[in-house]
């Protein structure tokens, strides 16, 4: 074929043909959209802070950022003393112990629980009435003044939709949302906790009530979502070999926001000695790994558990605890588990420093990659448009959390904000996005 000749083009299916299969897989395509919607985009926790109602208070969060500074102070003073704890070495360790001290001053907690179930028991009912409604009046109050004094997101956690204490569950959180929508309405941050869900139609039955609620209030429709939290055996697989997980997602019509793992209490379920519950035992794994997949693409997120080895008593228990914790963490976010439970202040410091060490140790190979991709440039590794949304992805979380800052994302990258705000949620597939 000479220069410039155009090659010839010719097709045999009529387009009645791809009309009848798109005719066909209309249904599909509706239904992807409906059960898959991808991630929303929106900001993530690293953790959650878990603290008992009749414990919570008005300057709890920032009680919390200063017990943490203290923990520093008394058993790592410094960079080197914190970086030999954790093994970190020269340059990082300056960095990430600087950003953990800038963080416990300006946010120290991310995403705050006020508890009603297990940290707080069963109380007469006219103390939790009350505990409830003071829960309300402090989450207001701390979302008026903003700033250190409240966390980005905070809620509580009810008790369960098992018959026992189903009514004062429903109770609880009846009194704690009017008294937010008394107080001038429901925050933006506001967060729910369903515990030891065992059946779909628990789900459900949540659903319904929120619904309840809204309509009372004339709220717009699916206003309020909620977490469920993984802690039954049934809840990872059913009495019929099924998947439990994946319909509770689809129970929570829509309102589902996490599945947030509870280590104690799925361990035990399982028979695992006291001794030997934690994250990252192989029934963990195992139940995270349902829960990873059953969520993937829906929406909604994804939560490791806690530890309950507490950073406390002599300087070198403390060292021990934080290792630890440091170690776990890591594991978590190497599993693609971006957040997790925090019991105790002196947790912090190691939840954000295995959070920033995570990012500063991987940004600048994620941002060359990123950008050869972008440039269509090549490179030692090959990646496609899914490895683009990853790494876009991984950038975004490390700037949310403090552990990045835009200049040296977008100078290491050469990407904006908004361009990797394009990578990270692309269209149907994710098979389609171009450079911008």
């Amino acid at each position: 074929m000479g220069q410039g000749q155009q090659e010839r083009v010719s097709t045999s299916l009529a387009g009645s043909v791809a009309e009848g299969i798109g005719a066909s897989l209309a249904p599909v395509d509706a239904e992807l959209e409906r059960l898959y919607p991808g991630d929303p985009g929106t900001r993530q926790p690293v953790h959650t802070v878990y603290v008992p109602g009749d414990v919570f208070a008005a300057d709890t969060v920032r009680t919390w950022g200063d017990r943490a500074l203290a923990s520093l102070d008394d058993h790592a003073p410094d960079a080197a003393s914190f970086g030999a704890v954790l093994g970190l070495d020269g340059a990082l360790a300056e960095d990430v112990y600087g950003r953990v001290r800038a963080k416990l001053e300006r946010e120290p907690v991310e995403d705050l629980r006020v508890d009603f179930e297990d940290g707080y028991g069963n109380r007469p009912d006219d103390e939790e009435d009350e505990a409830a409604a003071r829960a309300a009046r402090m989450v207001a109050e701390g979302h008026a003044r903003g700033g250190a004094a409240t966390a980005p997101w905070t809620g509580i956690r009810m008790k369960c939709m098992e018959a026992a204490v189903r009514d004062r569950g429903i109770r609880t959180l009846d009194i704690f949302l009017t008294g937010l929508m008394r107080a001038g309405g429901l925050p933006d941050g506001l967060v729910l906790t369903l515990p030891k869900v065992t059946y779909a139609e628990q789900v459900t039955a949540m659903a319904g009530l929120l619904d309840a609620f809204e309509k009372t209030w004339d709220l717009a429709p699916g206003r309020i979502g909620f977490e469920i939290q993984i802690e039954t055996s049934q809840s990872i697989l059913a009495a019929d070999g099924t998947a439990t997980v994946a319909r509770m997602i689809q129970a929570a019509e829509g309102r589902a926001t996490g599945l947030h793992y509870g280590t104690f209490d799925y361990s035990a379920c399982l028979g695992v000695s006291a001794a030997h519950q934690a994250s990252d035992h192989p029934a963990a794994d195992h139940a995270k790994a349902v829960m990873q997949v059953a969520a993937a693409g829906t929406g909604v997120r994804l939560s490791d558990g806690s530890t309950n080895v507490l950073p406390v008593g002599p300087t070198e228990q403390v060292h021990d605890a934080w290792r630890l914790h440091f170690g776990l963490v890591r594991r978590a976010l190497a599993r693609a588990y971006y957040q997790g439970w925090d019991m105790h202040p002196g947790h912090l410091p190691t939840r954000y420093a295995a959070v920033f060490a995570f990012y500063r140790e991987g940004f600048e190979r994620a941002a060359a990659r990123l950008a050869r991709y972008a440039d269509r440039a090549g490179g030692d590794v090959m990646d496609e448009p899914a490895t683009a949304k990853a790494l876009a992805g991984y950038l975004l979380r490390g700037l949310d959390c403090g552990a990045l800052d835009d200049a040296e994302v977008a100078r290491a990258s050469g990407l904006a904000r908004a361009d990797l705000e394009t990578f990270a949620s692309p269209r149907r597939g994710g098979l389609t996005v171009s450079a911008p």
